[in-house]
């Protein structure tokens, strides 16, 4: 064990001593977060006037909706409730961006519709949902309450709002919890490809150099093997968590100094005139919020995101560390890197295809599949299993497990009898032979 653990700690050292090890600790954070703010840069309103339909069938806000006009919206009241397919659709509907769907019992349920044409920004959305719900407000102090307006916004429950896309009423399309799945997915796949490439050049060099026959002079081929999966394996996990803290600053550093009218509700207050405790619950949301503080479980991704990291890197480290071992020469490795290369983009694909079809056959069969189980479980996590539905999950890293076990044992005997085998052409009845012996 002693052995092993001296490997282990050669690999670490030499992969925090190069300068692609360092490079990509740095730039890879700097990456994500430069993506981020792109996006949350481009998400600002464009419109400098929104027109606004509200459909109030019962007449409940008497055609008026804000005592002093907000410049931002243009509103039009029409006593209907007209469906979905109609407004997207009609000709005389065409100019309103945006709609307010009043149900004829808000009062009890607390329930308001915005559907838009175009995506509006967070501002417009907490600004038009403000004045919907101060209406509805001075409705029922009015009809229901001897309360002044002060008294009853003082124990007030907020209304919900929902806001919806026009021509997509049902979110079919939405599959956000899917690819945050999908990314923790596809970090997995990144991370065995870098450090399985690792893997396959250290051995396959070792191998040329005649390096490997100095250290089989003092260790045994497995305990060899088992140095270096465990020690190349340990600084990708040093690498993930240097990535994990980096962005989680660069988060903060985004919320806090880039941009906190977007994600900080008192700045709305602000701008609305009003204190931070009388912004709805709804205007207190930002899809930035609710996806990174709401939506990511952080205590079941991490937690099955390090299983499944630690399974499919013993899987897929065994079969870098078997195309290393058995080539004639470094060369002859890399013409068997495209297949490998290949499966694990297969891997990236399977979760992409779990996102748009999560009920299909072919989707729950990826799930248990070794090749692809890691992206395509990291998206059924994200989307939540239905009441007895987790043993799924259970079963597919049971299944990797298993699997990375099987394979590592076969790549310790081909490793162990190919790695001193020089001049050779690898043919598959070469490695039967070696797996038998």
């Amino acid at each position: 064990m002693n052995k092993i653990l001296l490997i282990a700690k050669r690999e670490i050292w030499e992969r925090l001593t190069t300068r692609s090890y360092i490079s990509l600790m740095i730039i890879g954070p700097l990456v994500v977060l430069g993506l981020l703010y792109i996006f949350l840069s481009s998400t600002g309103a464009k419109k400098q006037s929104w027109e606004v339909l509200i459909m109030d069938e019962t007449e409940l806000f008497e055609n008026k909706l804000n005592p002093k006009k907000d410049p931002l919206f243009s509103i039009d009241f029409i006593n209907a409730y007209i469906d979905y397919d109609e407004f997207a659709n009609d000709k005389k509907f065409q100019k309103y961006d945006l709609a307010v769907w009043v149900n004829e019992r808000v009062l009890k349920n607390k329930n308001v519709i915005i559907s838009y044409r175009s995506k509006p920004s967070e501002l417009v959305q907490r600004r038009l949902a403000h004045h919907v719900e101060r209406r509805l407000e001075e409705i029922l102090v009015k009809e229901f309450s001897s309360m002044s307006l002060k008294e009853f916004r003082a124990i007030k429950q907020p209304l919900q709002f929902s806001l919806k896309d026009t021509y997509d009423p049902r979110d079919k399309r939405s599959e956000t919890s899917g690819w945050v799945g999908f990314v923790f997915g596809s970090i997995i796949i990144f991370f065995i490809l870098s450090f399985g490439m690792t893997m396959l050049r250290g051995v396959a060099k070792e191998k040329s150099n005649r390096i490997v026959e100095v250290l089989l002079s003092s260790v045994s081929p497995s305990q060899l093997l088992s140095g270096k999966i465990l020690g190349i394996g340990f600084a990708a996990f040093i690498q993930f968590v240097v990535w994990g803290v980096l962005i989680s600053l660069g988060l903060w550093i985004l919320r806090i100094v880039f941009f906190p009218d977007l994600l900080d509700p008192a700045m709305v207050a602000n701008q609305l005139g009003e204190q931070a405790n009388e912004v709805n619950s709804f205007a207190q949301q930002s899809p930035f919020v609710e996806l990174i503080y709401k939506q990511i479980q952080y205590s079941n991704m991490l937690v099955f995101f390090s299983l499944f990291f630690i399974a499919g890197y013993l899987f897929y480290s065994a079969f870098f560390a078997m195309i290393g071992s058995s080539v004639g020469s470094e060369s002859d490795g890399q013409q068997f890197v495209i297949p490998i290369v290949m499966i694990l983009l297969l891997a990236i694909v399977a979760g992409y295809y779990e996102i748009y079809y999560p009920d299909s056959l072919l989707s729950e069969w990826l799930g248990y599949i070794p090749f692809t189980a890691p992206t395509v479980m990291m998206v059924e996590l994200s989307y939540g299993f239905s009441n007895g539905g987790a043993w799924k999950l259970y079963l597919s890293l049971f299944i990797l497990m298993i699997s990375a076990i099987v394979f590592l044992i076969l790549a310790s005997r081909i490793y162990r009898n190919g790695i001193l085998q020089f001049g050779h052409r690898l043919k598959l009845p070469l490695l039967l032979r070696w797996i038998k012996k």
